[in-house]
Order: C-alpha cells, then structure tokens, then sequence
C-alpha cells in the first residue's frame, strides 16, 4: 500500500494526475488530434507546427516526374473550406512539376472511401492518389492541409507503394496527417 502511495506521489509531480485518473479514451485521443480551422490565420498557425520533409531519396524527381501523368489525385472539397483551396493549390503547383492529374470529388465519395479504408471521416479536405486506370486502387496521401514538401513526399511514397515497394515502409512514412481541416461552419454541415 505504502509503495502505491509512492508511485501516486511520483504521478502526480511528474504528470499532474493520480494513477486511479480516468486515462483518455480513444475519443478524446482523436479530437486532440484534429484540428478544425475557420481562418487563414488559424490554418497558418497550425501548419507552423508541422515539420517538414527536408531529405528526400536520390531517385525522388525521376520517380514523380516519369510515374506522374500514369497517376490521379483525387481530394474532397467543400465551397469555403479554406484548407481545401491551400491544399488544392499546393497539389496545382505539384502537378504542373511532376505531371499528375488532379481532380475534386464530392462528400459522399469521399466519405464512403473513408470508410472503406477504415479511416474515420474528420472532414474535408482528404486526398487520395490511385492509378489512372484503376479506380479501386486508392492511398490516402493528406487528411487536411499539409506543407508542400510533405505533400511531394506522400505522392513519392504513394507511388512507391502503388508500384511494388513493401506496404509498411510506405504506410509507417505517411502515419503523420495533419488533420487540419475546415470546420462544418466554414463550409456547411456534413450529411
């Protein structure tokens, strides 16, 4: 008893909460996660805390510049969604240097690919990169805005995994979305 009263006391200068609190459950890990932008400002705010890419492999440029056009990048959208228009901006400038198509789909399209690939749907944008001959080939590439240079990275890994290399390499590389997303009042309410 007297060792749990240590430990406790330890918890509570350390982490500020008794052992016996309640632990956030998955819920609380997830909106911790997600970060809802109404303003530039607040987007802005929030992409100055994303690290970005800085090495990129030797064959980075060659891979997207002579796989791009055989790629799609599809993303959601909503009228008013502020990180949409800065991620469809970002995947502009990328697919006029590496030859991808992009495209936007609708709410719905984006919500069942979400679940189809068990990926909880936090909002727009989401961006998905796939073979241009193959619709059901799909690699989520961004949940929410993103830094260009880690956008260029998830389209290299992306095309990595559509074309050969082992899964998990690609998937452990792209773990880290941001999830800056807009908020249902800046673009209307989710169905």
């Amino acid at each position: 008893m007297k060792g749990w009263a240590i430990l406790n006391s330890i918890a509570l200068a350390v982490g500020g909460f008794p052992l016996a609190a309640a632990m956030p459950d998955r819920m609380d890990a997830a909106r911790a996660a997600i970060h809802p932008v109404e303003n530039e400002a607040a987007m802005r705010q929030w992409l100055g805390r994303v690290p970005g890419t800085m090495d990129y492999p030797p064959d980075f440029d060659a891979t997207l510049r002579g796989q791009g056009s055989a790629f799609l990048v599809e993303m959601s959208s909503a009228p008013g969604c502020i990180p949409c228009g800065d991620l469809w901006g970002k995947l502009g400038r990328l697919r006029t240097r590496f030859g991808f198509s992009v495209r936007t789909i609708g709410e719905e399209e984006a919500m069942l690919r979400s679940g189809r690939l068990g990926l909880p749907w936090i909002g727009h944008p989401v961006a998905w990169l796939r073979p241009a001959g193959d619709p059901d080939r799909l690699i989520p590439i961004a949940i929410g805005t993103d830094l260009e240079a880690n956008l260029a990275r998830n389209l290299y890994l992306g095309v990595k995994m559509q074309t050969g290399v082992r899964p998990a390499v690609g998937v452990r590389a792209m773990a880290k979305f941001t999830a800056i997303v807009g908020t249902r009042n800046s673009y209307g309410s989710a169905r």
